[in-house]
């Protein structure tokens, strides 16, 4: 029968408790974990119980075990990756996802929770400047966004050729050039594996990890036959853009379907300040970003966006015992169970508002700006990028010393910057992703390489 309400209530009430201790850790709390993965391992070790457990103590436990292995990425100190924090509104959501439990697939299952993703994809193609009648899936993150947009492009060029890929499969037919910038990410490459697309031709790119119009030009001229050309909107050092409008120009002069990754660029089309970066955009055929990271809403939620009926073609499925109707989620994305990921993304939006959200991403640039200006201060530091957006990248000296400061600083606990290496030289990568970074966290942050540094 169904479960009693009560049933519930040990269970809720301890993983409450205990999300408000995490929360309330997170000022104050160092950020790396204090035990490794294999130490958190051998605790874990011991056999299945041969009988059942109280709800809630299985929450206390799993609490008490896990805690020390938790990295404090929610905390306004944390810049490595590409990582957000949470809003309060997508994490209220996000747990009423959980707890409504709907597998938000096709309309007449699941209207309530569909109505809601619908909305919040009306919502996000206003602010992100893009066509109005394009289609949305709410995906995992930007690897599965990034190979859902050119599952999208590969159906369309191949079918554009003549060729049944739906029937005939890959073998025989024509090939799918792809062209993408050299700095790009390495999500990309492994989608267009997937895809079974293959390597991309690599196309010159800037000092700022720019692609070169004029070389993509060159490149698109000496080939011919189905072509997609990736674009990227932040790079993952600098934080620059490909020059976006010029370049879909160029691609689709000679007939290629034009994907953008913007992982975590593409919401600088939802500020006035920052839109000039991303000029253009709005021409391409497809689009990838994550909603956990400049929008902060928990993982996972990455976004795919595409010109009607690209994702339909290209994912979209039927079986005779679902009920199906026009604009089913599962349309959208390659999944036929899925949680309501749209859900804290319409509770972040609608907590926000379309300033709130040009405030956040306004926000999260002038931070690094700050931080940028912090670490050029500090004596022997050199900041290697232009700073456009949020992406910070220094050194200190060579190689080995930049690695021993980067060590460091890691060690300390206050800030997370990840070492990297970046044309040629390694480096320490900020990544500014966290709402609620705030001036003092910046000035923590910047104390703390400068220690570091003088270590």
């Amino acid at each position: 029968m169904t479960a009693r309400p009560d049933a519930y209530d040990e269970a809720l009430s301890a993983a409450a408790r205990h999300a408000r201790s995490w929360l309330a850790s997170l000022p104050d709390r160092p950020i790396p974990p204090r035990l490794t993965a294999d130490e958190l391992a051998a605790e874990l070790a011991e056999p299945l119980p041969d009988g059942p457990t109280d709800p809630g103590k299985v929450v206390d436990l799993l609490a008490e075990l896990v805690e020390p292995g938790l990295m404090a990425m929610p905390s306004g100190r944390f810049f490595g990756w590409v990582i957000g924090g949470t809003l309060p509104a997508a994490l209220g959501a996000d747990w009423l996802v959980s707890s409504w439990d709907q597998n938000t697939a096709i309309r007449f299952a699941t209207p309530g929770t569909t109505a809601v993703e619908q909305a919040a994809a009306g919502w996000l193609l206003d602010l992100l400047g893009l066509p109005a009648d394009a289609e949305v899936g709410f995906v995992t993150g930007a690897t599965m966004a990034n190979f859902t947009g050119l599952a999208a492009g590969r159906r369309q060029q191949l079918d554009a050729a003549g060729w049944d890929a739906d029937r005939l499969g890959l073998a025989g037919g024509p090939r799918v050039r792809v062209l993408a910038g050299a700095e790009r990410h390495e999500t990309l490459d492994a989608a267009l594996r997937y895809l079974g697309l293959g390597a991309p031709t690599e196309i010159r790119a800037d000092a700022e990890g720019r692609l070169e119009t004029d070389a993509l030009a060159e490149a698109l001229a000496a080939g011919s036959g189905p072509a997609i050309v990736c674009l990227q909107a932040g790079n993952l050092h600098s934080g620059a853009f490909d020059p976006l409008g010029p370049a879909a120009a160029v691609a689709h002069e000679h007939g290629a379907w034009v994907h953008v990754d913007g992982a975590f660029g593409l919401w600088a089309a939802a500020s006035p300040r920052l839109r000039h970066l991303v000029a253009g955009h709005e021409t391409a055929d497809s689009w990838a970003t994550d909603a956990h990271k400049t929008l902060n809403v928990p993982y996972d939620c990455g976004i795919v966006v595409a010109r009607r009926p690209a994702l339909r073609a290209a994912v979209g499925m039927r079986a005779s015992y679902l009920v199906q109707g026009a604009g089913d989620p599962v349309d959208s994305v390659p999944e036929l169970s899925r949680r309501a990921r749209g859900v804290p993304v319409w509770a972040a939006l609608r907590s926000l508002g379309r300033t709130g959200v040009a405030d956040l991403v306004d926000r999260l640039a002038a931070n690094a700006r700050a931080i940028a200006a912090g670490i050029a201060s500090v004596p022997g530091a050199q900041v290697l990028n232009d700073v456009v957006f949020t992406q910070v990248c220094a050194a200190f000296g060579d190689d080995e010393r930049t690695r021993a400061v980067t060590a460091r600083l890691l060690a300390d606990g206050v800030t997370w910057m990840s070492g990297s290496r970046w044309r040629g030289r390694d480096v320490m990568r900020v990544s500014v992703s966290n709402w609620s970074t705030d001036d003092a966290d910046v000035a923590a942050a910047v104390d703390a390489v400068r220690r570091a540094a003088a270590g």
